[in-house]
């Protein structure tokens, strides 16, 4: 939690907000960002740059890491924050939940955004709209803390023909 407070201040400071924080093997430390106005991509320029910041402060504020890697959120992006869950309702996303619910955990559905209580509340609900193994359409509802992860569904546009 500590990292991800730094991290986000750091980027806040040169303009850019936080998307996700992923440790892997090896002290790999996997940095993603976006720009806040969501309009425009982010540029290997950008990761350079916020490559060349956090390597300094890293160090200084004891963070460990063998190797820094900066990158934009791509096509498949995590859906972490309510605020994201929010923003790309109406967006087809596979969902996996911590628990099963009728012996599922994983579903690919059109996210709905909140169905209720306050957007930063614990018990804040969203939904999901997927295909249910009857093949008829239902609706999932649930807590963030519900979800293990999410992931936007890549749509590609090759001349015309979505994939």
């Amino acid at each position: 939690m500590r990292d991800q407070q730094i991290i986000s201040a750091e980027l806040e400071n040169l303009g850019y907000a936080l998307v996700d924080i992923e440790r892997e093997a090896g002290g790999l430390l996997r940095v993603t960002i976006e720009n806040p106005d969501y309009e425009r991509l982010i540029t290997v320029e950008d990761c350079e740059r916020v490559s060349h910041q956090l390597s300094y402060a890293l160090p200084v504020e004891n963070i460990p890491y063998e190797r820094l890697e900066i990158s934009s959120p791509g096509l498949d992006r995590p859906v972490k924050s309510a605020e994201d869950f929010v923003r790309f309702a109406g967006m087809e996303v596979d969902l996996k939940l911590r628990v099963a619910v009728g012996s599922r955990k994983n579903f690919r559905g059109v996210l709905q955004g909140l169905l209720s209580g306050d957007i930063h509340a614990p018990d804040a609900k969203f939904g999901l709209l997927f295909e249910g193994t009857d093949g008829a359409e239902s609706q999932l509802e649930f807590s963030l803390a519900e979800v293990d992860k999410t992931r936007l569904v890549p749509v590609i546009d090759f001349k015309g023909r979505k994939s």
